[in-house]
Formats: structure tokens, C-alpha cells, sequence
């Protein structure tokens, strides 16, 4: 049986409300099956055969996009049913299946992980999964999981196994004879340390650091995969590809309101503060904004703006960088104390405090344009979904990190977790700075954002935070 059908003819038009477009939804078990590696490597290998590939990632990941972005040549954007909402969602696949030949859809952590889980959202518009298993160890037991997988619900279509780790034909032999005619097996991928990809204490290691290394490893996937297809001996399904998916717009009003038209925000963006989700950007764009990028390691000051965004990142990998940069740090003092807009996040959150200790234990001073310091805690940290409780409203977002404040203001507000009743994130303001370790998505509140930049701020419910504290 093919999986995807990726013959296209031309761009759709503009008004139409529904459209047709290969789709497949990567999924696996667990986290570190290969997810990452077999998505990058389809969608470098449907690049190379002329087709427009747009991949999306399930939930709130900064990492795996940007190593998914370079692999298809088009940015990746971030599909969360929860955080961004079904609407949302389903106008984002139905833009990208007006332009694109494939849409691929990598999944997080295993497939029915989380609320809403992977499952949930390819069950939702109807998307063909694919799983993705590291069989090492194992044969006929990879069978069963994956047919335990496909089998568990009736609302979603699983089009095959793809099993990574299967290094002899043996080994995908007796896991094809296992899935019998119930399940195809799609691939069989064999151990290979040419196409891992590379990892560090958060994640994957950021794509502009790498970006060589990178290219190396999606042109080893592609003969990979071609490799793995005819090991599977069960014709090349995963490559032929044939089943197409309808995708319908979205009935969501667009954003005609630009509360920010004529402002400028510059957003950190390098190797330290690289957290950024590109449907923010786009929001604030569409919200009238224009938006100017700079470095806060390498550039001596801030460009001209009317705003500031300093999102999360890796601060803690390049603290004496930072500190160093004593003209930069000025330019943003300058900013603050002129009691422009400044919202900071996780990474740009740390960067606010008076220093951090870094992972050897030093302590490196930074911004200090609010009290307290921050410092790393190796393996332990916080992460989840959470809505942020501001003064202005709701925005959803999350947390993940591996660092702790000690010696802040009291907060303004807590994030609210998804399923828990402690108080989350705590929220910081410093005149115009609200500060906190959560990472939003921009989009569940356009509203709430434009305030924030325009520096509408309300006052802090104190009512409401101590009824907050006292119920958790």
C-alpha cells in the first residue's frame, strides 16, 4: 500500500476553502526513537526530488525545528491543539497544503503522550501516521508494540513501522513476518552515526551552530532511507507515495487590528537567544509591527526600536560573552531606563538578573535590571504547559529549562499549569519589563501581546494573586 500522493498541480487559489495534499504524521512510542533523523531525512529527500516539503513539529520545541527548517529549506511552525488551538492549527496545514507538494508532521515524546497527545492531533485532520521504532534488541516484540500502536484507537490511520536500528535483512525479516498483512513495514534503517544528530543538555544542538555538519548528515539520510526502503523488502511504500489528505480552512476571522503599526520591536536573535517561534514573529507583523533583529553577543547596541523581546535560549553556554559585552549591556540599560517595553523570556529572563553561574560554577554578571541571580542546575529543571496569568489577560505558552532565580521581587502572577494545581512560573515587572521563565505563544492572545509591546500595562490583581497562592 503507498502512504502519500505528491503530485501537485500548482498553487492552489486564494479563496478556495478546502485543498488536497500529501501528508504524514512521524510518530513513535517514545522520545529518542529517531523521529528528528527520519523527518529531516524525508523531507531533504522529497527536496532533492523537486517537491516543496512544509514541516510542521507537534508542541512547544524551539530545537527541532530549526534542524527540521533547514532540512526542507522552509520554515517550520509549531502545531499545538492546545497551547494554539484547533482553529489555529487547521489554518496553518491548510495554508501550507495550498503551496506545498508534502507535508510532514513530527510528532513528540510517544504517540499518545500528553493532552492533547500526538494521536489526538493527527486523529483530528485525519493524517496518516507513520511509526517510528528503535527495534535494537528486539524482533517480533517491535511487531506487537507497533501493532499495539496502530490498533489502540479507531479515529486515525496508521500507514506503517519504520524501524531504525534494523541493520540485516534478517532482523527486518522477522519483524515484517510479525506485522503479517496487518501492518506494512515501511523502512528498515540501519544503525548509522553518520545521520544522528546532535544533542546537549536541552535537546538537539541549534542548527547555526552546526550548519555544515548538518548538510552532511541529511545528504547521508537520503541514501539512508533508500537504503532502509529496500531492506524492508515490502516495495518502496515510504518513497512511492500516494494517499493524499483533504485539508479544510479554518473558520477564524484574520487579524485586521494592528495595535502596533508603526512600532519597531528588536528581538535578540543569536546563538544565545535563538527560542524563537516564527508564528510570534509573524503575529507581531501582522499586528502591524516591524520587527528588527540583533545580537546581544556580538553587536555593540541595541538597533532603533520602540519595544524589546529577549527570548530564551543558551545564555548559560556563553555567560562570559555576554558579560563582556559592556556596550550592548549599556544600550539595554539605556532602553529599560527610558521605560520602553521589554518582555523576557526564560533565557532573556536570566539575561535581566544581576549575573548567572553558569555549568562550571562561575558567576558571570549580566543586565541587573531587576533584582536577583540566576543559576544552573545540571540535570534538574521544570518543564510543561502553562498559561501565563497576566494583569492584561491569558496567553498560553510553556516552560523548560534547567536553572533557578533566587533573590527576585515578589511576583505579579504565576503561570497556571495544564493539569496541576501549583502555581506555575512565577512572573516578574520591573516598570515596563514583565519577565518570566515561560516561553508564549504569541498567538492565543494577539490581543494581550499588543498591549505588552505597547507597554499597556495593567496593575497587578493583588486580590487575585494572593486567592491564587492561598488556593494552590
Amino acid at each position: 500500500m503507498s502512504v502519500i500522493n505528491i503530485e501537485k498541480a500548482g498553487k492552489q487559489s486564494s479563496n478556495q476553502t478546502q485543498t488536497t495534499c500529501a501528508a504524514l504524521f512521524i510518530a513513535a512510542p517514545a522520545s529518542g526513537q529517531g523521529k528528528t533523523t527520519v523527518t529531516a531525512a524525508l523531507a531533504r529527500y522529497f527536496s532533492h526530488q523537486g517537491k516543496r516539503v512544509r514541516v510542521f513539529k507537534t508542541g512547544p520545541d524551539y530545537l527541532d525545528p530549526q534542524i527540521l527548517a533547514q532540512a526542507s529549506g522552509y520554515p517550520t511552525q509549531q502545531l499545538d491543539l492546545w497551547m494554539a488551538g484547533e482553529q489555529y492549527c487547521r489554518q496553518m496545514l491548510f495554508e501550507a497544503a495550498c503551496d506545498a507538494d508534502l507535508i510532514l508532521i513530527e510528532g513528540a515524546m510517544g504517540l499518545f503522550d500528553g493532552e492533547p497527545s500526538s494521536a489526538d492531533l493527527a486523529a483530528t485532520f485525519g493524517i496518516p501516521i507513520a511509526i517510528v521504532m528503535d527495534v535494537k534488541g528486539m524482533a517480533q516484540t517491535a511487531a506487537a508494540v507497533a501493532l499495539g500502536l496502530a490498533n489502540y484507537r479507531d479515529d486515525y490511520h496508521c500507514a506503517g513501522l519504520i524501524a531504525n536500528n534494523c541493520s540485516t535483512e534478517r532482523h527486518a525479516q522477522l519483524i515484517r513476518d510479525a506485522l503479517g498483512g496487518d501492518l506494512p513495514l515501511l523502512a528498515a534503517l540501519a544503525k548509522e552515526p553518520e545521520v544522528a544528530l546532535p544533542e546537549r543538555h536541552l535537546g538537539l544542538v541549534q542548527a547555526s551552530e552546526v550548519t555544515q555538519e548538518l548538510e552532511q548528515r541529511f545528504e547521508s539520510g537520503c541514501l539512508w532511507l533508500e537504503q532502509g526502503v529496500v531492506r524492508a523488502a515490502t516495495g518502496a511504500a515510504l518513497l512511492q507515495l500516494s494517499e493524499t489528505v483533504v485539508f479544510k480552512a479554518a473558520k477564524v476571522e484574520p487579524v485586521t487590528i494592528e495595535p502596533l503599526k508603526g512600532k519597531t520591536i528588536a528581538i535578540a536573535r543569536d546563538v544565545a537567544f535563538s527560542f524563537i517561534y516564527q508564528a510570534n514573529i509573524e503575529l507581531l507583523q501582522k499586528l502591524g509591527a516591524q520587527v528588527s533583529f540583533f545580537s546581544p553577543l556580538q553587536d555593540r547596541e541595541m538597533p532603533a526600536a520602540d519595544a524589546l523581546w529577549l527570548p530564551g535560549g543558551y545564555p548559560e553556554l556563553h555567560t562570559a560573552a555576554l558579560s563582556d559585552n559592556q556596550a550592548m549591556l549599556n544600550s539595554i540599560r539605556d532602553f529599560h531606563h527610558q521605560q520602553k517595553p521589554i518582555l523576557a523570556e526564560c533565557g532573556g529572563f536570566l539575561y535581566c538578573l544581576s549575573g548567572l553561574t553558569d555549568l562550571q560554577g562561575e558567576f558571570f554578571p549580566l543586565l541587573g535590571i531587576m533584582p536577583g541571580e540566576g543559576g544552573m542546575r545540571g540535570k534538574r529543571g521544570c518543564q510543561g504547559m502553562q498559561t501565563a496569568m497576566l494583569p492584561e489577560g491569558e496567553v498560553r505558552g510553556h516552560a523548560h529549562h534547567r536553572s533557578r532565580s533566587s533573590g527576585t521581587t515578589a511576583a505579579i502572577g504565576y503561570g497556571r499549569r495544564q493539569r496541576h494545581p501549583a502555581p506555575g512560573e512565577a512572573i516578574f515587572r520591573e516598570g515596563n519589563l514583565t519577565a518570566s521563565y515561560l516561553h508564549l505563544f504569541f498567538a492565543s492572545n494577539p490581543e494581550v501581546i499588543g498591549r505588552l509591546f505597547n507597554g499597556q500595562l495593567a496593575e497587578p490583581d493583588n486580590e487575585f494573586l494572593q486567592h491564587w497562592v492561598a488556593s494552590a
